[in-house]
């Protein structure tokens, strides 16, 4: 049974007993209600309010991903230090996943040079939980709702050596940048080692080959190992363009 949703969501008031069953419900398939989708929504809802809030605060961000795995001791957690500590200096928000790894050390970085550290969290069974550096943290159920606020606040983004996440978080922003639904941001993919033989691949199979892609798609994206140039290519980004003065046709 489905309730009507009130035009004044404010004034919603949810009822404290759960609904009839359907008759050809039993003992294992009863569902209760606060679990139904009405009822996401609602939670779904609170989750973009929230961070929408907070976020639209922040000002100019740029994103850091990369492996919640990656050690201390790895050079790429020193140079994701390095790298957000550059950005933070200039007056650039630094936004992470939250957790640990590369994200504990761009915000890490952004809390050394007194920046804005945003740490936005999600709750899984494994590897994930926040890290002390971010200074304005968040929780995210959602992976989708947490992955809108990585992009709808950002100018720019780096990419860290990582797994499947990492990738999950390349490959939709460069679709989105590809498809022109938001600006053409800088990408930068950090790690030749890591990232090189991924592009050749691209390269080879999926624009060469099969002409999934275009020629020139995969110049939005800038390879390097020099946290300095990351630096420079998104400073220069934003003294030339800065943040887009319309919503970006992905949020609009």
């Amino acid at each position: 049974m489905l309730l009507p949703i009130p035009n004044d969501i404010s004034t919603f008031k949810p009822s404290t007993s759960p609904p009839k069953l359907r008759p050809e419900m039993n003992d294992n398939t009863k569902i209760t209600f606060i679990k139904e989708d009405p009822w996401r929504i609602f939670r779904i809802m609170a989750e973009f309010v929230d961070s929408f809030e907070v976020l639209s605060q922040v000002g100019p961000a740029v994103t850091v991903f990369g492996s919640a795995r990656m050690l201390p001791s790895n050079p790429n957690y020193q140079a994701a230090v390095e790298l957000a500590k550059g950005l933070a200096k200039h007056n650039l928000a630094i936004i992470t996943g939250g957790g640990p790894g590369i994200m504990e050390a761009a915000n890490k970085g952004a809390s050394l040079a007194k920046g804005k550290s945003v740490g936005l969290n999600i709750e899984l069974p494994h590897e994930q939980k926040g890290n002390r550096f971010a200074n304005i943290p968040m929780h995210f159920h959602y992976f989708f709702s947490r992955k809108v606020c990585f992009v709808k606040y950002s100018i720019g983004f780096v990419f860290m050596p990582g797994g499947f996440g990492t990738l999950d978080e390349f490959y939709e922003v460069l679709t989105l940048v590809q498809t022109r639904r938001i600006p053409q941001f800088p990408l930068i993919c950090f790690g030749t080692k890591f990232w090189n033989g991924l592009f050749k691949w691209m390269k080879s199979r999926m624009e060469e080959e099969n002409a999934f892609i275009s020629p020139g798609d995969l110049d939005l994206v800038t390879i390097t190992d020099d946290p300095k140039q990351a630096i420079n290519i998104i400073l220069d980004y934003e003294r030339r363009i800065g943040p887009p003065e319309i919503v970006p046709k992905a949020f609009a």
